[in-house]
């Protein structure tokens, strides 16, 4: 009897073994077929499919790292960032040896412009590996992003030393460079970005850029025509080319006859963009900007008047910048039409992003028109937008000079005390601070100016006549 119960024990137990292997078995092979089904969803794009089927494996294993990178980039390529974030983070914590998780989410965070978080988990990838270059030149930009600029260029150079051919890196490097004000170092890294990929638009775009700052004309027409045949089916790229002959032209350091001959390249290339785009404002708006700059040098009424028409075609139109607005009135002005110069340039300051000559330009000729608070009003938002310039302290007293032909002396007294207050004492400014106090019926005051001025300038006979006026 002990010995049947003993064996039925034992059949017992074998069966539930069998059992439990049996499930474990069929459990195993249903998480399998969720991951193909996922796999097999995600290769006809349809996301949704292979989020459930990836959702299913979790739910038979949510120990799986496989089931959640899987799934996290899924999402990421659905737009979902947060949750491919959250399913790269448990996967890289089910497995802390992987690196493909980290590299996913980092690149997650990234998308997500958290750069400082995306530099912190690729630092975490490269303690795991420090031999991805890849990884290394992405530390380096998710650091240059977060403006951390000595940082990524500590990153490039482990980049660089790992992989001493990736182009992107010098692009990148360059960059850096540039922000540093290194210009010489950052044209080499330019030059050899570009060496490496000469397909490379961005870095050609920097390299010629860097060349024009450095007035290195050759160079830089040379990038900007590799371009614009690199990039053919944009107009923009043959306007650029027009543009830096046009800069060459009106560089003085330049002969007068390599002046002239690129002014007629100027024109000649940008001729060449309007018959490929007869439509496009920018062209008309580069044309009128080269016709008005020879005029002006040559004193040509012929090229004024082509620089009017050209500038016309567009300024009549909605789509004219404020910069072509701004171009346009001092082609009219140049002509002699003073009213329309002064219309269109109102007209420039109101379009946005504003160039901000449009309003010192409208102001000037408002004041020709006699319109005092038209222009006044002007200089004041020109003042606004550029902040404390180096002109700050003559465009106050040409606030000034304007209030006071406007009988409104407290004005002027207030421009002018702030013009002394940024300037190294200039008698002169204080002459026109004391005039201005008296006409404003402020007499200590104007006395007080008066007397600083002459500690100045003893002898200064308008300062002895103004203090004489002052006292009686």
């Amino acid at each position: 009897m002990k010995r049947s119960l003993v064996l039925l024990a034992i059949l017992m137990l074998a069966a539930i073994g069998a059992a439990i292997s049996y499930q474990a078995t069929s459990r195993d092979g249903d998480y399998r077929a969720f991951l193909a089904r996922g796999d097999a969803a995600l290769r006809e794009d349809q996301t949704f499919g292979a989020i459930e089927a990836y959702s299913g494996a979790i739910a038979l294993r949510d120990d799986s790292m496989l089931a959640y990178l899987r799934r996290g980039e899924t999402y990421q390529r659905r737009g979902e960032l947060e949750a491919a974030a959250r399913d790269f983070q448990t996967a890289a914590t089910l497995d802390p040896t992987a690196t493909r998780p980290l590299d996913e989410l980092g690149d997650v965070r990234y998308l997500q412009q958290r750069f400082h978080r995306a530099a912190e988990i690729y630092e975490q990838y490269l303690r795991l590996d420090d031999r991805a270059a890849a990884v290394s030149y992405k530390l380096a930009l998710a650091r240059y992003r977060d403006g951390n600029v000595d940082g990524a260029l500590a990153a490039l150079d482990v980049t660089l030393r790992l992989n001493g051919r990736l182009a992107d890196a010098y692009y990148l490097r360059g960059l850096c460079l540039r922000d540093q004000a290194r210009v010489g170092d950052a044209r080499q890294a330019l030059e050899r970005a570009v060496a490496l990929s000469p397909g490379a638009i961005p870095a050609r775009e920097e390299l010629a850029d860097l060349y024009g700052s450095l007035a290195r004309r050759s160079e830089e027409l040379e990038q900007l025509q590799v371009i614009a045949g690199l990039d053919r089916n944009r107009v923009e790229r043959q306007v650029a080319v027009g543009l830096a002959h046009a800069r060459w032209s009106a560089d003085p350091q330049e002969p007068a006859s390599r002046r002239a001959s690129h002014a007629d390249l100027a024109v000649l290339t940008l001729g060449g963009a309007l018959e490929r785009a007869p439509d496009q404002p920018l062209v008309y708006g580069a044309l009128g900007r080269v016709w008005l700059d020879i005029a002006q040098a040559r004193n040509d009424r012929v090229s004024l008047n082509k620089a009017l028409e050209a500038l016309e075609r567009v300024g009549s139109t909605n789509a004219a910048t404020s910069d072509t607005l701004t171009l346009y009135g001092r082609a009219l002005l140049q002509s002699g039409r003073v009213d329309l110069a002064e219309r269109t340039w109102q007209q420039a300051t109101e379009r946005y992003p504003v160039e901000p000559t449009a309003f010192v330009f409208y102001a000037t000729a408002a004041e020709q028109q006699n319109h005092l608070e038209a222009a006044r009003q002007a200089l004041i938002r020109y003042g606004a937008l550029v902040g404390d310039d180096e002109g700050f302290v003559t465009r106050a007293e040409r606030i000034a000079a304007l209030s006071l032909r406007m009988n409104d002396a407290p004005t002027a007294v207030e421009w002018l005390a702030r013009a002394n207050a940024v300037s190294v004492v200039d008698v002169h400014l204080l002459e026109l601070l004391a005039q201005a106090q008296l006409k404003a019926g402020d007499r200590p005051a104007a006395e007080n100016t008066v007397t600083r001025a002459l500690e100045k300038d003893p002898k200064n006979a308008a300062l002895l006549a103004l203090s004489r006026r002052v006292r009686n």
